[in-house]
């Protein structure tokens, strides 16, 4: 594998920039976004986070040149079997995550069940051109909330209370959410293979 100096990440959302930025800063690899260099939004046309990340990441390599760094993530709650998963950016209206979290809480209130169990999953895919795609993952369990708290993180992390604490993500300050979050999980093992390399 040729050595990594900089990277695409094939996003335009910028929380999430941000979080790849801080994990890559100790390894000395410029970091740019697909905003940066003026790349299309690739469609995810995807039915599985694997296969979104893929997707995107293939396709950003080999418009750029560059090796691309691609998530697909979301939130799967078990009440709602499994929802919104991999539509969870396109779940919420307009990318409205305040609009969206209100509607989540909504349905499964109206599902009538008492299982408030979910979790946060995140599929990276690193795409160097010439070179085979490799998948890194993560996952952190938790459950919905009652209602919205906290103002920090992005996306759904004011409704999501990760196992073993009693508070949301939209508490969590950047290093502690990064420690146990589905992205940070990924990207530690990630950031482990570039390290062997």
């Amino acid at each position: 594998m040729q050595t990594i100096k900089k990277i695409v990440i094939a996003s335009h959302n910028q929380g999430k920039i941000a979080e790849f930025r801080k994990m890559l800063a100790p390894l000395e690899i410029e970091v740019c976004s697909a905003q940066d260099l003026s790349l299309p939004d690739v469609e995810e046309t995807g039915t599985t986070f694997e296969e979104n990340s893929r997707l995107k990441a293939e396709t950003l390599a080999k418009v750029s040149g560059l090796p691309c760094l691609a998530d697909d993530s979301g939130l799967c709650v078990d009440a709602l079997e499994g929802r919104p998963g991999v539509y969870s950016a396109r779940y919420a209206p307009n990318r409205d995550f305040d609009k969206g979290m209100d509607m989540l809480l909504a349905e499964l209130k109206q599902s009538g069940s008492n299982d408030r169990s979910a979790h946060f999953s995140c599929v990276l895919a690193l795409a160097i051109p010439g070179e085979e795609t490799k998948v890194f993952e993560g996952r952190v369990d938790g459950k919905i909330a009652l209602e919205k708290s906290g103002n920090k993180g992005f996306g759904y992390d004011p409704i999501f209370i990760p196992e073993g604490f009693n508070k949301t993500f939209g508490h969590f300050e950047a290093d502690e959410k990064a420690s146990i979050s589905h992205r940070g999980r990924a990207l530690e093992k990630f950031v482990a293979y570039l390290r062997q390399k």
